[in-house]
């Protein structure tokens, strides 16, 4: 592996969280743009932790199944870096809005990855993150990591249930571009532990540089 995996904090719905997650070394935010989520903020809260936010730090819209008028409207207003799409909508929708995105996908037995990776071909990356019939992410549970093929066209970004405890394995075995996190470090829903999100961020960088120097 030649670069340091990335790291996403997500579902940050507090300025101080936001900071916190900066100032341990996050590469990106996540802020939640779909209201039945604990995680979710308003405009105002969002422009609020955007503004707050240092320099190159990519912040990312987090969207389910909503229209294309409010996704531009909200990129807009907040000065959105990458858009993240979590519901089922096609390549064409995730388009519409013609800015960079990546696509989530919840991972079971009948999701061809392959054939995700060819349908989002437009996307920066796939974000696999867990299946779960009633929820379309957060859901605090891992997935079957061998069910990721090592061949995918699209960068890789791994979600579902990662903690401090378990990201360096999840790294060493799919080596993937980022990792993405939210209730592995949280002490409730919307409220970060600023040691936590360090914790995650040390482990990420120890076996970065383990698997670029080992």
């Amino acid at each position: 592996m030649g670069e340091r995996t990335r790291v996403k904090i997500c579902g940050i719905t507090r300025v101080e969280d936001g900071l916190a997650a900066c100032a341990a070394g996050a590469d990106a935010v996540g802020l939640v743009f779909y209201p039945p989520s604990p995680r979710a903020v308003t405009i105002e809260q969002a422009v609020a932790i955007r503004r707050a936010l240092p320099p190159f730090v990519t912040v990312v819209g987090l969207f389910v199944n909503a229209d294309r008028e409010t996704v531009v409207e909200t990129a807009r207003a907040v000065h959105l870096d990458l858009l993240q799409f979590h519901g089922d909508e096609s390549r064409a929708q995730c388009e519409l809005s013609a800015m960079p995105y990546m696509k989530a996908i919840r991972v079971s037995d009948d999701v061809d990855l392959g054939e995700m990776s060819r349908r989002y071909a437009g996307a920066k990356a796939l974000l696999l993150d867990t299946h779960d019939d009633k929820l379309w992410g957060g859901s605090g549970r891992t997935f079957d990591w061998d069910a990721v093929p090592a061949d995918l066209e699209l960068p890789v970004v791994l979600a579902g249930g990662l903690s401090p405890a378990n990201v360096a394995d999840a790294i060493r075995r799919l080596r993937p571009y980022g990792v993405d996190v939210s209730g592995g470090v949280e002490q409730a829903p919307g409220i970060k532990d600023a040691a936590r999100i360090a914790k995650f961020i040390e482990e990420v960088d120890r076996v970065s540089i383990a698997e670029r120097t080992g």
